[in-house]
């Protein structure tokens, strides 16, 4: 069994009541009616925030963040970032938003209520047949993976010679050479390169586990590439095929020349309406299909895995929307469809959504946050109208200016969107508010719903 964490409450009204966590999710604790753990909404609970803190859970790590509650959250008796008596004032100027990483047998305590957190961490790797054996490890010689940074592009030119030479592990990347780089993220870096024989163009994508990928973790993130794989769409940028050696993922993947709308904004900032409104109804086009599609990895009821419908993106944003030409026209496609989600959700980024280096969540709806891993298609559809909203004003649909980025997402509706820019057209500005109603639902609950609201505006039917 994969690693897990137990929250048990041993003190207060549900006392013996037991949370178990087995993958990458995040748990908000508080006495609204949508946390989960939620305490009692009751006189004697008062102290206690309606969300009151955040779980960022990575198993076997898990973070507890205090969202600025009046009465604080203890961790063994020690309210979690309070000032101690040795630290300087540029040490307590740092704390901006309390946090602290949990450890096996700590107590948590808000109130009355303790929870005591038990971490099961398993002691080697499941006994799976890894089908791409890491041989080597690309780390500095003391294993350190924190203090150098491996230099992937060496990496991946090795990796490419031994599959001129024959390596069946490396079929993937075979006849491929490295023209440039193209970007580079958290945890891996896009390349342009040129196959020989052909002279197409791909991009390569090479990812990077932070930490070292048991079996289990591995196999986990294969078979969700199994299902991004299965995508095959005008508006889905389409991966050709992938791979696994020495601890490296690396993924041939459609190449769209005209760059994402990200770097298109930052060539002449936001975009007219006659611009962003066709990129997003191509976008959720791509995301029609994708969460409707047979894909061959669909967890079971009795555990196992078989065919089944729908993938969801987790993570659009104007950096994965790319542009690219077909028949010499201006096409969108959404890239890393489920991949960067799916690598996290594997245990394999080492990253939390909170701390010092993690960004802040602007285009994130709030039921992804209150449940992270089992999130729906209506999260997307939620995701392309923020891109939409920012597209054409320029700005994110929440106000992030004070207090914790997180309890905004929970609290702050999404400001109307004339309230940004009073010259986007009155019909149009009412459907993208309609699309960012959250509570107590996302108000289109699917691609199709907010597409044919969108081609309305334009009496399109």
């Amino acid at each position: 069994m994969p690693t897990k964490i137990t929250l048990t409450i041993t003190e207060g009204k549900l006392s013996g009541r037991q949370y178990t966590f087995d993958s990458r999710t995040t748990s908000i604790i508080g006495r609204s009616q949508d946390c989960n753990p939620q305490l009692p909404d009751d006189e004697e609970h008062r102290t206690i925030s309606r969300y009151h803190c955040l779980l960022d859970i990575n198993p076997p790590a898990i973070r507890i963040r205090d969202f600025g509650s009046k009465n604080g959250t203890y961790v063994n008796s020690q309210k979690i970032g309070q000032r101690e008596e040795n630290q300087t004032p540029e040490q307590a100027a740092k704390i901006q938003f309390p946090e602290y990483d949990l450890q096996d047998g700590d107590e948590i305590k808000l109130s009355n209520t303790i929870f005591v957190v038990s971490i099961e961490a398993e002691l080697k790797s499941l006994n799976i047949h890894n089908l791409f054996p890491p041989t080597i490890n690309i780390y500095n010689q003391n294993h350190d993976q924190t203090t150098q940074a491996p230099n992937l592009l060496e990496h991946i030119k090795r990796l490419l010679g031994l599959a001129k030479r024959g390596d069946n592990n490396l079929l993937a990347i075979r006849g491929y050479e490295i023209i440039k780089l193209l970007g580079k993220g958290g945890f891996g870096e896009v390349y342009l390169a040129q196959r020989n024989q052909t002279g197409n163009f791909i991009a390569l994508k090479v990812m990077l586990p932070a930490v070292a990928a048991n079996d289990w973790a591995v196999q986990m993130f294969m078979r969700e590439t199994e299902n991004t794989k299965a995508l095959r769409h005008t508006n889905v940028v389409k991966l050709i095929d992938y791979g696994y050696s020495e601890n490296i993922f690396f993924f041939t993947m459609e190449y769209c020349e005209g760059g994402t709308v990200a770097d298109f904004m930052q060539q002449g900032g936001k975009l007219s309406v006659d611009i962003a409104v066709p990129i997003i109804v191509q976008v959720l086009d791509g995301l029609e299909y994708a969460h409707n599609a047979e894909i061959p990895n669909v967890k079971l009821g009795n555990g196992g895995f078989g065919k089944g419908r729908g993938l969801v993106h987790r993570d659009l944003k104007p950096s994965n929307i790319f542009l690219g030409y077909v028949n010499g026209k201006i096409t969108t496609k959404i890239g890393d469809y489920g991949l960067a989600k799916a690598f996290d959700l594997a245990g394999l980024s080492g990253q939390t959504l909170t701390g010092s280096k993690a960004g802040t969540p602007v285009l994130m709806c709030r039921q992804q946050l209150l449940n992270y891993k089992y999130v729906q298609p209506e999260v997307d559809v939620w995701a392309a109208a923020a891109c939409l909203y920012y597209m054409l004003t320029g700005a994110f649909p929440r106000n992030f200016t004070t207090g914790d980025p997180f309890l905004a997402v929970l609290q702050n509706d999404p400001v109307p969107i004339r309230q940004r820019d009073a010259n986007i057209p009155k019909q149009l500005a009412e459907v993208i508010d309609l699309a960012l109603i959250e509570k107590p639902e996302i108000y289109f609950q699917s691609a199709a719903e907010f597409k044919q609201a969108l081609l309305r505006c334009f009496n399109i039917p």
